[in-house]
């Protein structure tokens, strides 16, 4: 079965966006296992190296699958600058609870392993909590604007923000520079899951590259301390990069989501 385009509209009044998702159905008989969400990374889409893999891998298994586009990414509609994590939140609880069903496991990279924690604490909210049956953190960058961003801010950098609202700088993943605006920076310190335990009610594994340009192995470590639950696995790659799309990557994040179990 081949995945089927949908598209979600979120957001009220003078703030809708139309959100682009791929959707493909379970069709294992029994439905016993979990399907997969995929959360990108900043300014990533769904049809990354990774997205891919991951919903072919579910259609070989029989698995639900389900990706999307942030706004101001891809497929989807809005103006990029005026992404926030609690935007792309809202975006991402309404296709997950409208566009799933079941138990799903999320599968994060970079900031959507941010976003994939912040959406287990509104689904545990709202009593959906038990629909996550794990979570897969590909180089999770949670709290990365407060953590990881704001201690390295250069003088002229901080001069932008409170000028401009916004700075911009080259990125080595695209021809277009990557865009922080000052919004991003005061809602991601609403949205800090660093100052206080998670709680999943989920196996949570953890995949990081020590050779990340971006996101420091070290801070996989420190997310760790933030997860009670003994169901965590951590798996180091010496020479893994920020985007862990070479196939030996995709293979761990593949054998990553399958060592979840369906009682999960």
């Amino acid at each position: 079965m081949d995945p089927i385009a949908k598209e979600l509209t979120v957001g009220g009044a003078g703030d809708e966006r139309q959100i682009a998702a791929l959707v493909r159905g379970a069709t294992n008989p029994r439905d016993v296992l979990p399907g997969f969400v995929w959360l990108g990374g900043y300014r990533s889409d769904m049809t990354g190296s990774k997205a891919e893999a991951l919903c072919r891998h579910a259609g070989e298994q029989g698995r639900a699958s389900l990706r999307f586009d942030y706004s101001g990414h891809g497929a989807s509609g809005g103006d990029f600058r005026d992404g926030t994590i609690s935007r792309w939140l809202e975006e991402s609880l309404a296709v997950f609870t409208q566009l799933s069903s079941g138990p799903q496991i999320l599968v994060g990279s970079s900031m959507g392993a941010w976003i994939a924690l912040r959406l287990v604490q509104e689904l545990r909210k709202t009593g959906d909590g038990g629909r996550v049956a794990g979570l897969v953190l590909i180089a999770p960058a949670p709290d990365f604007t407060h953590e990881l961003m704001e201690p390295e801010l250069t003088e002229a950098q901080r001069q932008a923000l409170a000028r401009d609202g916004f700075y911009e700088e080259p990125t080595p993943y695209g021809p277009d520079p990557n865009v922080f605006t000052r919004a991003l920076f005061e809602d991601g310190r609403k949205n800090r899951v660093l100052d206080g335990l998670i709680e999943t009610g989920a196996p949570v594994h953890i995949i990081q590259g020590m050779a990340d340009p971006d996101v420091p192995w070290q801070h996989a470590l420190k997310l760790i301390e933030h997860l009670p639950s003994d169901n965590v696995t951590l798996t180091l790659i010496r020479d893994g990069d920020h985007r862990l799309s070479r196939d030996e990557d995709i293979s761990r994040i593949l054998a990553a989501v399958d060592s979840i179990p369906p009682s999960a």
